[in-house]
């Protein structure tokens, strides 16, 4: 564990110190990047798992009867505050960003990938997560901890599983 962490301190000091433009832009460009590409694998997955179909149902098909007892107005409300917290995160970053973009883009243009970029995430992963839920047997309504009762079991059953958990959760941490 020790040269793990040696190895991983010093790339994080080659990064920094390579500067935020050639350094951490560029190795956060990759990463995220190739996390949106094993999203995009796993999703697809999620359509060919045992199972998954129900998932998919579920996440898709909107349930009128639940709506309707919970009510309308709970439900956007509820939408809403889930908007508002992702599109937060992504402003955040776009804020400590911003201040080294090009004067040829513009900040206009970023807030509209940053928003479509993060309903495109948000999506995929429904598309990840309920799947899974379905086909390992695993309630939906375990909140947030439910990321971490499904990606370990979808992980033990696709082909190289360890290699697309261990990319995939050094990339969610950058």
């Amino acid at each position: 564990m020790t040269i793990y962490m040696l190895i991983i301190v010093a790339i994080g000091v080659i990064t920094t110190r390579a500067g935020l433009k050639n350094g951490v832009e560029r190795v956060t460009k990759v990463m995220m990047l190739a996390l949106l590409v094993i999203m995009v694998i796993l999703a697809i997955n999620s359509f060919f798992m045992e199972g998954g179909e129900a998932g998919l149902a579920f996440y898709l098909k909107p349930n009128i009867e639940e709506i309707q007892k919970v009510g309308i107005g709970n439900v956007i409300v509820n939408a809403m505050n889930q908007a508002f917290f992702t599109l937060s995160l992504g402003m955040g970053g776009m804020a400590i960003f911003g201040s080294y973009i090009g004067k040829d883009r513009s900040l206009l243009g970023e807030s509209v990938n940053v928003a479509l970029l993060d309903t495109f995430v948000a999506f995929s992963s429904g598309l990840i997560i309920f799947p899974a839920c379905f086909a390992y047997g695993v309630d939906v309504d375990s909140g947030p901890s439910l990321i971490f009762l499904t990606l370990p079991n979808i992980f033990n059953h696709i082909p190289l599983g360890r290699l697309w958990g261990s990319l995939f959760l050094s990339l969610i941490h950058i």
